[in-house]
C-alpha cells in the first residue's frame, strides 16, 4: 500500500513540474536581458537582474499595451455580465419550467457545443461586418456572447437541477413571487455555479485569439492576445518582451481566481451529483 502510493506521489510530483516548468520559465525569461535569452547555457534565475522588460512593454508606443489591457479588461467585463445574465435566466428557465419546446430549446444548445469554435469565425464576421460593428467593443462582446453563453446555459442548468424546488415552493408560501424567489433563494444558493460561469466567461474574452484579430483591424481596438502577436516580428522574436508581455497578462486571471477559488472548487462538483 506505501509503494503504492509513493508511486501516485511521484506522478503527481512530476505532473506538477511538467505544468509549473512553463510559466517558472517565462517568469524567469521576463527578469532577463536580452543577452541573456539567447544564451547557449540554461539560467533558471537571470545573472542580471532587470525590471527594463516590463518598462519597455509599458512604454512603448506610448503605452499601446495599456490601450490593449484596458480592451481586454472592458471586453471581458461585459462579456462576463452579458454571459451571467443570459445564461442564468435561461438555464433557470429550461431547469424550472416546463413548456413546448423546452427539449428542442435545450437539445439546440446542446448541439452548439458540438462545433469547433474556428468554424463560426466567418458567420460571426459576416453578421458583425453587416450590423456595422467591427472594431467595436459592442461587436467583439457579441460574437464572445455566442460562444461562451450555451456552456454556461449548460452548466447552470446542471447546478439549477441539483437546489430542492421545495425550498422554492417554501418560498412563495409565504408571499415571495416567481422573481422574487429566484432573486432571493436561488441565485444566493447558486453562488459556486456563478462563480464558475462567470470564470469561464471571462477566461473565454481575456484568451481567446481568432475571433479578435478577425474581427479587430485597428491598433488602438487590439485586445492583449493580439498584441502579443506584436512582439513577433519577421525576422526575429523579442522573446524577453513578450514573456514580460505574457507574465502582465496572466496577473488579472491570477486575482480573479484567487478571489473565487472558494466558490470556484465547490461549483465545479456541485451541478455533477444530484440528490
Amino acid at each position: 500500500m506505501r509503494q503504492s502510493n509513493g508511486w501516485v506521489h511521484l506522478i503527481l510530483i512530476i505532473s506538477c513540474f511538467l505544468a509549473v516548468f512553463p510559466v517558472l520559465w517565462i517568469l524567469a525569461t521576463s527578469f532577463k536581458p536580452e543577452a541573456e535569452v539567447f544564451s547557449s547555457s540554461i539560467q533558471w534565475i537571470p545573472e542580471t537582474f532587470t525590471l527594463d522588460n516590463y518598462k519597455t512593454v509599458l512604454t512603448r508606443s506610448d503605452g499601446i499595451f495599456l490601450t490593449w489591457f484596458k480592451n481586454s479588461v472592458l471586453i471581458a467585463l461585459f462579456t462576463t455580465l452579458v454571459g451571467l445574465v443570459l445564461s442564468t435566466t435561461a438555464a433557470y428557465a429550461i431547469s424550472r419550467y416546463k413548456f413546448r419546446g423546452r427539449s428542442s430549446v435545450e437539445l439546440s444548445v446542446l448541439i452548439t457545443q458540438m462545433f469547433p469554435g474556428a468554424l463560426l469565425i466567418i458567420p460571426l464576421y459576416l453578421i458583425i461586418n453587416k450590423l456595422g460593428l467591427l472594431n467595436s467593443y459592442f461587436g467583439i462582446i457579441l460574437a464572445y456572447s455566442t460562444v461562451s453563453v450555451p456552456f454556461c446555459i449548460m452548466n447552470l442548468k446542471s447546478f439549477f437541477d441539483t437546489i430542492p424546488y421545495e425550498l422554492e415552493e417554501a418560498a412563495r408560501v409565504d408571499g415571495l413571487s416567481h422573481l422574487g424567489t429566484f432573486v432571493r433563494i436561488v441565485l444566493p444558493l447558486s453562488l459556486p455555479g456563478l462563480a464558475v460561469t462567470a470564470f469561464y466567461s471571462f477566461i473565454t474574452a481575456w484568451n481567446e485569439f481568432l475571433i479578435a484579430i478577425t474581427l479587430m483591424n485597428e491598433e488602438t481596438m487590439y485586445t492583449l492576445p493580439i498584441g502579443l502577436q506584436q512582439f513577433v516580428n519577421q525576422f526575429n522574436t523579442d522573446y524577453h518582451l513578450m514573456a514580460a508581455a505574457a507574465i502582465l497578462i496572466t496577473l488579472p486571471v491570477l486575482c480573479f481566481f484567487l478571489f473565487a477559488q472558494r466558490y470556484l472548487i465547490s461549483g465545479m462538483t456541485a451541478g455533477g451529483t444530484k440528490g
